[in-house]
């Protein structure tokens, strides 16, 4: 799966759904692309007193409904191709919920479990440094993703006000709450993952009580889904992360998992389980919703035709290759596409950028409530757009009303150059 460019995939799924637009031709293509990308390398002190140097990216790809919104990811494999992907999906995602911002997407290519906190501290302030041009609460504004959160984001806003002279809160978002951060941003993706597969079961008439549940992927956003789907009902009977996976027939106490992984580091181990299993058994395990909740290309079409579940809810981004979607589409699994799934945390994050802008606090149920509902309007959209347009799946039917949203704020606001 190395191979697999995940910007490629992105320009394969908007081309799969431009095909039942009318958008023109010319406009979709300008969709499949990046309008700037930083490519950039810091050099960084560590504290044996060597300098280090890490690749690092920002890219905007697309402005025409608001500021540029997206992560900051760090991780080894952090390149240009994928934050790219990544911030074009945030653009569609951004679209598909309908809240009024483009999509932006950063990496620093290093793993920040193998350096001191002073370090990692270090190595953010210096990328802040390097993106400060770029973002603005009218701008650009980042937020948390793969291994970063409020730690980091509180270290971005406060180099940033710093060296422009300025308190700006919304220049971030996912801040801890002392700093201007939301209440319920934390759990904002697993809880979007878990009304979208709510909204899911019951558009298929089963409801989630009693479903059999595999989590792929046990950081932030699969603990939380866990957590949630566990409480509306459903039976979490396996569940992974980078070291392997864990199965209970009967369901796993998914607090205690938790509580075993923040204690070891790891799922491994713990004494509920009935057995372990590999991270492949667990994406193919006979449950009835597969939540792949880790990183992009987790199913290929050959994992994709051992898939037993009949739902997959992705709380990743790009989990499913496009060959994995055409094999899933086939089977008639139904697949909850990344852009309205996980799409909580950029809604909550939109949420903290509001409040930020008013200077006033909502209490966490209005943060849920209004997320709820965001949710749940969007999957009833994407509904509509899938029965009425006759598209192959849930995902062509997401990147249709996507397409369609940002196309027509292109179109109303002309092109000059």
């Amino acid at each position: 799966m190395a191979d697999i460019n995940p910007f490629e995939s992105l320009q394969e799924q908007i081309d799969d759904a431009a095909a039942y637009t009318d958008v023109d031709g010319d406009v979709i293509e300008r969709l499949k692309r990046p309008e700037r990308v930083l490519s950039t390398t810091l050099s960084v002190d560590m504290d044996d007193g060597s300098m280090e140097q890490f690749r690092a990216y920002r890219s905007q790809f697309n402005g025409d409904r608001g500021p540029y919104k997206g992560g900051i990811r760090y991780h080894p494999h952090v390149s240009e191709a994928e934050v790219k992907a990544l911030s074009g999906w945030m653009v569609y995602k951004c679209a598909v919920v309908d809240i009024p911002y483009g999509g932006a997407k950063g990496g620093v290519a290093f793993d920040p479990r193998d350096y001191s906190d002073s370090e990692v501290e270090r190595v953010t302030r210096a990328y802040a440094t390097e993106i400060r041009p770029l973002i603005g609460a009218d701008r650009d504004i980042p937020a948390p993703d793969v291994n970063t959160g409020q730690r980091e984001m509180n270290w971005l806003k406060d180099t940033y006000e710093t060296l422009e002279r300025t308190t700006e809160p919304g220049v971030v978002t996912g801040k801890a709450p002392s700093s201007g951060g939301s209440a319920g941003r934390v759990e904002a993706t697993g809880r979007s993952t878990m009304l979208a597969a709510r909204e899911v079961f019951d558009y298929l008439d089963r409801g989630i009580e009693g479903a059999t549940v595999a989590v792929q992927g046990f950081g932030n956003a699969g603990s939380v889904a866990a957590r949630l789907l566990d409480e509306v009902g459903a039976s979490v009977v396996a569940v992974s992360d980078s070291q392997g996976g864990i199965y209970a027939a009967d369901g796993l106490d998914v607090a205690a998992v938790r509580d075993h992984k923040r204690e070891t580091g790891t799922v491994g181990g713990f004494a509920g389980a009935d057995e372990t299993l590999s991270n492949e058994a667990v994406l193919t395990a006979d449950v009835d919703l597969l939540v792949p909740a880790a990183l992009e290309n987790a199913i290929d079409a050959d994992i994709a035709r051992d898939v037993q579940a009949d739902v997959i809810v992705e709380a990743a981004n790009g989990p499913l290759t496009p060959d994995a979607d055409d094999v899933l589409t086939n089977r008639d699994v139904y697949v909850v596409p990344d852009i309205l799934a996980n799409a909580g945390g950029v809604t909550v994050s939109y949420f903290e950028w509001v409040q930020n802008r008013q200077r006033f606090s909502w209490t966490e149920k209005r943060v849920n409530d209004e997320l709820e509902r965001v949710i749940t309007d969007a999957f009833d959209r994407l509904v509509d757009t899938f029965e009425t347009y006759d598209v192959p799946n849930l995902r062509t039917a997401a990147y249709v009303v996507a397409i369609e949203r940002v196309a027509e704020a292109f179109d109303d606001s002309g092109n000059w150059p």
